[in-house]
């Protein structure tokens, strides 16, 4: 590899091992600070490349945050970028992660952690808040985009599956591309200035294909490595993007089919992979090390992202291609829209738990003001807003 592909490696490894050990919030606050970096900053995407990368990433199962690094790496440097990008996102959780889980296992609890924690939630909804409104100008192109878009994040709110609202929203931009074509000054582009940006929070991943693990519910003495393994390759597989779905999931396998773990386990499992940066999938390396220690964490990790770093090689040279043809070009504009009309409803569900009083509004709308009016980098606002938080619970 010559000296250029290096350099860009390097600096893949730098951001993102960054974004791995700093971005808390889950995919929605991951991709806006994904978002700040290489289409604000590096300008290594237009904003309009980046929305087609979201909206593929919700068409295929597996964590969004890490397969939107894993395409960012593998348009960048190639094979050897999607490597590098995707591990370096994923290694910062895994090793906090483990390091909880072996002070878990060892002493049965894990520090309090609530000072800390309860200023970063509203940070983050304000970091989600203002990329939404980039890419929301991006993605709401004319009067039926928004309409779109607006009704993805309703169907979202009523809970109507996302991979459903995704596909639906798809489908009806095509029968506006055909609508178009009949009567072309029909649908006129708004200003700018009137779009109405739809609150950003990306689909924290969501839905899981229930089909859960039909994997026998025989009770074992011993745990293989390759039955853990099996497991989790099965989860990547299948599990469309939050650990809200996750726990439903893991509770039928885990603690029910196999009885690896008690229900209480599983949920401080969850736990550990809501509050700590990176993906939420890290949950699978709290799991892996309570079940079989250290190389139960390496295989249940391994495992679970694995699916992604193949999907995502499989799909991202074919998106150009759907770009070029007016047809799937009109209906990658209706998924993105989409897209962010989840993103949408997921800031109005994380808002109501981040907002609980004056602090945390407090907090909220400094880390608004200083992200939008100085476009100051995510990871600082995360730390500003835990500071903060700890600080304004001593009064």
């Amino acid at each position: 590899m010559n000296a250029s592909g290096m350099r860009s490696l390097t600096e893949l490894m730098k951001i993102f091992f960054r974004l791995g050990a700093t971005a808390f919030g889950g995919p929605a606050a991951h991709i806006a600070m994904m978002e700040d970096e290489v289409v604000d900053r590096k300008k290594w995407l237009t904003r309009e490349r980046f929305l087609d990368l979201v909206g593929a990433t919700n068409l295929i199962p597996g964590p969004n945050s890490t397969e939107m690094a894993v395409h960012i790496g593998y348009i960048r440097a190639g094979i050897a970028g999607l490597i590098v990008s995707g591990l370096s996102f994923i290694l910062p959780a895994a090793i906090i992660t483990g390091i909880l889980a072996w002070i878990y296992v060892d002493f049965g609890a894990l520090p309090y952690a609530a000072s800390f924690l309860f200023g970063i939630k509203p940070a983050v909804v304000s970091i989600v808040l203002v990329a939404v409104v980039r890419l929301g100008k991006t993605a709401a192109k004319d009067v039926p985009l928004t309409c779109i878009g607006a009704a993805a994040a309703l169907a979202t709110l009523a809970g109507i599956n996302e991979v459903l609202v995704l596909f639906s929203g798809g489908a009806a931009g095509i029968v506006l591309h055909q609508l178009k074509k009949r009567d072309a000054n029909k649908w006129s582009l708004w200003p700018p200035s009137l779009l109405i940006p739809l609150s950003k929070a990306e689909v924290a991943e969501a839905k899981l294909s229930a089909v859960a693990s039909a994997a026998g519910a025989a009770a074992i003495a011993g745990i293989s490595l390759w039955k853990l393994g099996l497991f989790f390759l099965k989860i990547g597989s299948v599990l469309y993007g939050s650990g809200y779905v996750l726990i439903a999931f893991l509770e039928g396998g885990l603690v029910k089919d196999y009885g690896w773990l008690t229900s209480q386990q599983l949920l401080d499992a969850v736990a550990v992979g809501q509050f700590t940066p990176g993906p939420v999938l890290s949950t699978a390396t709290f799991v892996g090390y309570i079940i079989a220690g250290a190389p139960g964490a390496f295989i249940a990790t391994a495992a679970i992202f694995l699916p992604s770093f193949i999907f995502v090689l499989i799909l991202n040279p074919i998106i150009p291609r759907l770009r070029a043809s007016r047809v799937m070009s009109a209906f990658l504009d209706a998924v993105n829209v989409s897209a962010v009309g989840l993103m949408a409803s997921v800031v109005i569900t994380l808002a109501g738990p981040a907002l609980t009083d004056w602090r945390a509004a407090i907090i909220a709308a400094a880390a608004a003001f200083v992200g939008w009016q100085f476009k100051l980098n995510a990871a600082w606002l995360v730390t500003g807003g835990a500071l903060m938080g700890w600080a304004l619970l001593l009064i």
